[in-house]
């Protein structure tokens, strides 16, 4: 009698642990299907970062500009960035460049440290703005006097059109030049330290 006792304690005792069991995977499963996240869908104008230098070889950074690229599809440049108006340069919120160091920009020193970025589109030159205020939402606020340096680069046009704007660094005599392409338009600026 002695033997069954302890073979139906043995069973009562796997019946428990088998119910404990069950109600922690339930519960695990019910938790993590009530918690899922849910994930906007892609932005239409993706974040995008230029660096110099821009090889991972070069472990410190002189300048690096983060930046949303917005798209044509189709639309003309004078519509999205039209001339002779202040521009966000890119989509989303107002680009932002960092120097890690002083630099001369387009011929106008500039101490180190992040300044959101601005442009003029024109013809024959586009306006480069460093603007003192951070985390802006396009150019909606923009507000002139916390600009920090205005000066003009050069606009060239190339056969090839770019359908999503895009920023780089060439290296140059002494440091670089940002370089701003969208359809047809090529702006730069030299960037010196």
């Amino acid at each position: 009698m002695e033997y069954y006792l302890v073979l139906a304690k043995s069973k009562i005792k796997i019946m428990k642990n088998l119910l404990t069991l069950t109600t922690l995977i339930i519960t695990m499963v019910c938790f993590t299907e009530t918690n899922a996240q849910k994930f906007d869908g892609l932005d239409k104008s993706p974040m995008d970062m230029a660096t110099y230098p821009s090889s991972y070889k070069e472990p410190v950074k002189v300048v690096r500009v983060t930046y949303s690229r917005p798209q044509l599809k189709g639309r003309s440049l004078s519509q999205l960035a039209p001339n002779g108006k202040v521009w966000r340069t890119g989509a989303n919120e107002a680009p932002e460049i960092t120097f890690y160091k002083d630099v001369n920009f387009g011929g106008k020193p500039v101490k180190a440290g992040t300044y959101a970025l601005f442009t003029i589109p024109g013809e024959k030159e586009w306006t480069f703005i460093l603007n003192s205020n951070l985390n802006q939402w396009g150019a909606y606020s923009y507000d002139k006097a916390a600009d920090v340096v205005r000066v003009n680069g050069s606009v060239s046009t190339n056969g090839e059109s770019l359908d999503a704007f895009s920023i780089a660094f060439d290296e140059a005599n002494g440091g670089a030049t940002m370089l701003m392409g969208w359809d047809k338009a090529r702006a730069s600026l030299p960037i010196t330290f």
